[in-house]
């Protein structure tokens, strides 16, 4: 092909694939690795793609499965802009924006710091809902205000039936998945110095849900861990 792309569930993932599929690059191609993985894995496997003539770019996307679905996901692309107008058709197939930010890695930072802030809602969400259902309102109706005010992200609404149906919904985006996205996050902050107190706090709560047994239900599923915390009176 001339453009392939790997969307993978993490680091060790995307180091194994690209090491046996050395074969498979070819002069001329763009390949794209769309995973949530640290930069520094981005630019370690990319002489693999290189030393065979292909030229590569880290493309994560934000959306989940409701925006895959429409083809609505937004793009950030970090490498060469040569390869990303060779891949923009691929790429405009499954999205409505696509950012260039940057050289090769640059994508995979930009989705750290893009999870770093869903999760954050995603934490903020469940406590929000949990307090409104445990103080008397409806959990329906709670939702209705969240998704009507100036809450209202596109989060917040496509995991609408997440939140208000958990047990119909089936997993979009499980909570080993964010303890993972979130150790990622805590490490690049580490390297660079930047301050990130809520995201290890929402590590902190995600952990607690994951030590519960709840890692492989949907990242949803906090708000249902929250209401199993006995009230403290």
């Amino acid at each position: 092909t001339d453009v392939a792309l790997t969307s993978l569930a993490d680091d060790a993932a995307v180091g194994s694939v690209y090491a046996d599929a050395l074969e498979g690059f070819h002069d001329g191609q763009v390949v794209l690795e769309m995973s949530t993985i640290a930069p520094q894995t981005v630019r370690k496997v990319a002489p693999s793609v290189l030393g065979q003539g292909a030229s590569m770019l880290d493309a994560p996307v934000s959306g989940s499965v409701p925006v895959v679905e429409r083809g609505d996901l937004t793009i950030m692309v970090g490498g060469p802009s040569e390869g990303l107008e060779q891949a923009r058709p691929v790429l405009e197939a499954m999205s409505s924006k696509i950012i260039h930010v940057g050289e090769l890695g640059a994508g995979a930072t930009m989705k750290l710091a893009v999870n770093a802030l869903v999760h954050g809602l995603g934490v903020a969400l469940s406590e929000s809902l949990v307090l409104a259902e445990r103080a008397g309102v409806e959990r329906t109706t709670a939702y209705e205000v969240f998704a009507s005010g100036a809450a209202a992200a596109p989060f917040v609404l496509y995991k609408r039936a997440a939140f208000e149906r958990p047990d119909e919904t089936p997993v979009a985006f499980s909570l080993d998945l964010v303890a993972k996205d979130l150790d990622l996050i805590l490490s690049l902050a580490e390297q660079v110095g930047a301050p990130m107190r809520q995201a290890n706090s929402n590590r902190e709560e995600v952990r607690d849900a994951l030590a519960a047994g709840m890692g492989e239900k949907d990242m949803s599923a906090l708000a249902e861990h929250l209401r199993s915390i006995e009230r403290s009176d």
